[in-house]
């Protein structure tokens, strides 16, 4: 989708992520897990930069992140100089940061950090209060970037805040603002492109993950912070980013088009793209063509009719098109390996991923279906998923070779 950069926050990477950068040219916040002078994390810490350091792909160095009790005080201040002082004499040629919620706070460890981590540009909660735009003219020297922005709540593939259901929806708009932290990802990115003295931000998070059910608790059981899904499904905000931090050419309607039950009834459609002008059908009849914003999207209230939405787009001289359409009723299981063939080693791994569609082969998106899996012959099922960020079902095998996960559109 576009991102350059990668934050291990807030533990050391993987040694196999670190060379996966290397690889792939994108740079590393590279984070020890804690803020301390202690002898144990102090040789933690120089253990990891000393792994780290000849790896390309590293650019900076991380000290900590939201060490609320000693991030604004001088035993904060004491304990960064200890771990900045080890950092520059095991490798003086990179800067460190910090990730500090702390708003527009500057004495602590923020007065002596090379480059000043903002978590969040709205913690604007009764502790904390930042105005980046503030700092800036406050502290010019300093260069500044988002250690930790937008935490987006949503669930892919649905529509509605459903608290009952302990669904978010899966458009960036303001009612998936739930916590004061919060920000839409049009909302932050905008903000930060903006502003050229800003070196740019690190989304939190890439993957939805196990813990933090914000805003919800059990039985919900995963964060739906993700621009995609636990399984790597990518949610909405994926073409959003992807629009603005890519060259390609970007056009994605939704949501869905079967919504049954809602005969007439306007629904909200949306449209992620970097074309210069989009224009929408509904069944073959113009719904309006609209202009294309920097860094924004567009959006029209449609009466549902089943058959097909279509999005037109124009790029640079070229006519861009995209499809939705009202499916048929769920009739076949569709496999998608990511590769024909693999190694007999015993290492060698497939993901393959599981598709429910109708008759003629269209994923049918409200599908709800249990499916079983089993493997014959030499291979394993090593693990499955759905995304669903409060199913139950377990991801490993319950016997040898079989497991039972919950459909939700995709599965893996």
């Amino acid at each position: 989708m576009g991102v350059n950069a990668y934050r291990s926050g807030h533990h050391p990477p993987a040694q196999e992520i670190i060379e996966a950068c290397d690889s792939l040219g994108m740079f590393v916040m590279d984070e020890t897990r804690i803020l301390s002078s202690s002898k144990v994390y102090i040789e933690q810490f120089k253990q990891m930069i000393l792994r780290d350091r000849n790896h390309p792909s590293v650019m900076i160095w991380s000290i900590g992140n939201e060490e609320k009790k000693v991030q604004n005080n001088e035993k904060g201040r004491k304990i960064a100089e200890t771990m900045i002082r080890v950092q520059r004499q095991v490798d003086p040629s990179r800067l460190c940061t910090y990730g500090g919620n702390n708003g527009n706070q500057y004495e602590g460890i923020n007065e002596i950090i090379d480059v000043r981590g903002f978590n969040y540009m709205n913690m604007n909660s009764n502790q904390e209060y930042t105005n980046i735009d503030e700092y800036r003219e406050k502290y010019p020297h300093q260069p500044l970037w988002g250690s930790e922005e937008a935490s987006t709540m949503c669930t892919r593939g649905e529509y509605f805040v459903d608290s009952h259901r302990q669904y978010m929806s899966d458009y960036d708009k303001e009612e998936n603002k739930q916590r004061f932290w919060n920000a839409r990802a049009e909302e932050w990115w905008s903000f930060y492109d903006a502003r050229e003295w800003l070196a740019g931000g690190f989304i939190w998070t890439g993957f939805d993950y196990r813990g933090e059910p914000s805003p919800y608790r059990w039985p919900n059981i995963s964060s739906n912070f993700g621009v995609m899904d636990i399984c790597g499904f990518p949610k909405n905000n994926f073409f959003y980013y992807q629009a603005w931090w890519t060259d390609k050419d970007v056009l994605h309607i939704y949501p869905h088009w079967n919504w049954p039950h809602k005969l007439g009834e306007n629904i909200n459609v949306w449209c992620q793209t970097n074309c210069e002008e989009v224009e929408l059908f509904l069944n073959g009849k113009s719904l309006g063509t609209k202009k294309v914003k920097k860094n924004s999207h567009l959006e029209w209230d449609v009466p549902f009719t089943p058959g097909t939405l279509e999005a037109r787009g124009v790029k640079n001289g070229k006519i861009l098109t995209k499809k939705i359409e009202t499916t048929g009723p769920a009739t076949q299981i569709v496999i998608t390996p990511d590769r024909n063939t693999i190694h007999a080693d015993g290492s060698d791994v497939s993901i393959i991923n599981i598709t429910v569609a109708d008759d003629e082969g269209r994923e049918v998106a409200i599908a709800d279906n249990f499916i079983a899996f089993n493997a014959e012959g030499p291979g394993k099922i090593i693990g499955v998923g759905n995304g669903d960020p409060r199913s139950h079902e377990p991801e490993k095998l319950k016997g040898e070779n079989t497991t039972v996960v919950y459909l939700m559109e995709n599965v893996r």
